[in-house]
């Protein structure tokens, strides 16, 4: 049995929806140069460079929802690039949209599971990997799903340059819990206390209307 062979675990669930007529307008438009999607078992290079059009660092953001927090960083720091991944149809519509009224050029987008697409990412290519509330699978059964275990976590390690940065939020107080005992056991990992500054999402207001303390765990590989 081959790596291929092998059915990946999902860490998310499939999440499809209608898109305004916004959004598929934007996606229309947009689609063909700022997006991609990521083909199960795909284990070709991502030409980084040859994406975004120039050499610049660039920073991974899995799962950004909506949108609005990303497109709100790649604003405020042109000298970055940001590739995110999401499965949530919508949300890709959205940040579409958002790059085309805010005029950004340093954004792209992936379509499908954000392993996958790390694969296929070289070794030390990346400056930053953004965790930002995945899905908790909040029940004991499906802990095996959380996005944050230690197989996971090295392959992003791996991806991260000497110095890079991984940074997770959770509003749910055992997965953050669990995500820092994952990310102290990292061998290539250590905290830091370096501020790195990030938007509100919905998730994290949904979070703090309903009481739960939001969780920021910053990590650099050394």
């Amino acid at each position: 049995m081959t790596e291929t062979d092998i059915r990946p675990i999902r860490t998310f669930h499939p999440r499809r929806g209608r898109m305004s007529a916004r959004h598929h307008d934007a996606h229309t438009a947009l689609w063909p140069t700022f997006g991609f999607t990521v083909v199960d078992g795909d284990r070709s290079a991502l030409d980084l460079t040859e994406l975004f059009g120039r050499g610049a660092p660039v920073v991974l953001e899995i799962g950004f929802g909506m949108g609005d927090a990303t497109a709100e960083m790649a604003e405020a720091d042109p000298g970055r690039d940001y590739l995110g991944v999401e499965v949530h149809t919508p949300g890709i519509g959205n940040l579409l949209a958002l790059a085309r009224e805010r005029n950004l050029t340093n954004v792209r987008i992936a379509h499908g599971d954000a392993m996958q697409l790390v694969h296929r990412i070289a070794p030390g290519a990346l400056d930053a990997v953004h965790v930002f509330f995945p899905d908790p699978w909040p029940k004991a059964r499906h802990h095996k799903r959380r996005l944050i275990q230690p197989s996971n976590v090295a392959l992003i390690r791996d991806r991260l340059r000497p110095g890079g940065v991984l940074h997770c939020a959770t509003d749910w107080p055992d997965y953050a819990a669990a995500m820092a005992e994952t990310l102290d056991a990292d061998p290539g990992l250590h905290r830091t206390d370096r501020e790195h500054r990030r938007p509100k999402t919905k998730f994290e207001r949904r979070g703090a209307a309903a009481g739960r303390p939001i969780a920021d765990l910053r990590y650099e590989r050394s």
